[in-house]
């Protein structure tokens, strides 16, 4: 989603970090809700994968009794916390399972804002709930920090300051690059959709030191583009998200795609898939400009050095040992 330039965040991340208060709390919720929690939850129900993760880097994955459905799909649950897949879900933002959301007797209750009605029921009922909507980084920052305040998660300040420190050292690598390549980013559905200006997605292709070919495009999110307009933007590289439903040896044996600079030097990479979609911004996509970096200017950071920067960030905030021959 349409996001703020990484400078700008990087400011914003300093503002944001605060000491850990004393209960009761009091914090505004992305609905523009005060929401007030007497002491720390012991039993949390997280109806969102983004909040999930967010709970598990902050160290809180074991006061969680209910998460949302699906969760077998993503692989950060059985690296960082198995236990999760054993709980009970509350169905999806589509489907939310509000009687099974009150049975399991919540102390603290984290769903998406979509979810605004059943927030409003759950609030009726005396239930301590709030709404997020992480969808770009301040976003993702301010959720972060919310949690943490509600749940007396004091480490959070450590997340927040890694941030900060690599959106820093990235923008070093790129700095003095007058002619930045140009990257075309494909959506999961198809190779001739991409991400536009708007989104979270434009931001992690800038902070890479990267062009977004598709950054123009202003009146839609993920916008679907012909053969012809992809043809025209020839990108230096073809990025593809890592939920996509297609491989890049599809793309590289597209017979309309031979011409493209990216193809004829064959790159064209897909994001990694085995930990979280660093596309999105997850408590973790910090890692995703990490890597596109490191496509982008293997010299001054190669991929060496990034595995090591993966395995020491989820060493650090999701308690794993990562296999590096997975990257």
């Amino acid at each position: 989603e349409k996001s703020d330039t990484t400078e700008e965040k990087t400011d914003k991340v300093s503002e944001t970090v605060t000491e850990t208060p004393e209960f009761p709390v009091t914090v505004t919720d992305h609905l523009g809700r005060s929401v007030t929690i007497e002491k720390a939850p012991e039993r949390i129900v997280s109806g969102y994968y983004i909040s999930s993760s967010a709970l598990i880097s902050l160290g809180l994955e074991d006061k969680l009794v209910g998460i949302e459905a699906k969760a077998a799909s993503r692989p950060i649950y059985s690296l960082a916390a198995p236990q999760l897949l054993d709980l009970p879900n509350v169905g999806t933002a589509k489907e939310f399972d509000l009687e099974g959301c009150i049975a399991l007797n919540p102390d603290l209750v984290i769903l998406p804002i979509k979810l605004k009605d059943q927030i409003s029921t759950l609030e009726e009922m005396g239930i301590t709930v709030i709404g997020v909507n992480p969808e770009n980084e301040q976003l993702l920052i301010e959720m972060i920090t919310m949690i943490a305040q509600l749940t007396g998660a004091s480490e959070y300040q450590e997340l927040l300051s890694y941030y900060t420190k690599k959106a820093e050292e990235l923008e070093k690598v790129s700095a003095n690059i007058a002619d930045k390549p140009t990257v075309y980013l494909a959506g999961n559905s198809s190779m001739l959709s991409t991400a536009t200006g708007k989104m979270y997605q434009n931001d992690l292709i800038e902070a890479a030191g990267g062009i977004n070919v598709a950054k123009e495009i202003e009146d839609t999110y993920w916008a679907n583009i012909s053969y012809e307009q992809l043809l025209a933007y020839d990108p230096d590289y073809i990025i593809i998200t890592p939920e996509a439903e297609y491989t890049i040896e599809d793309v590289m044996g597209d017979s309309n795609l031979t011409n493209l600079s990216a193809i004829q030097n064959k790159r064209v990479y897909q994001m990694p898939k085995d930990f979280e979609a660093w596309d999105s911004p997850v408590p973790s996509s910090i890692l995703g400009k990490m890597w596109l970096t490191s496509i982008l200017y293997e010299d001054q950071y190669t991929y060496e050095t990034f595995t090591e920067d993966v395995a020491a960030f989820y060493n650090r905030f999701y308690g794993f040992e990562v296999d590096k021959e997975v990257l």
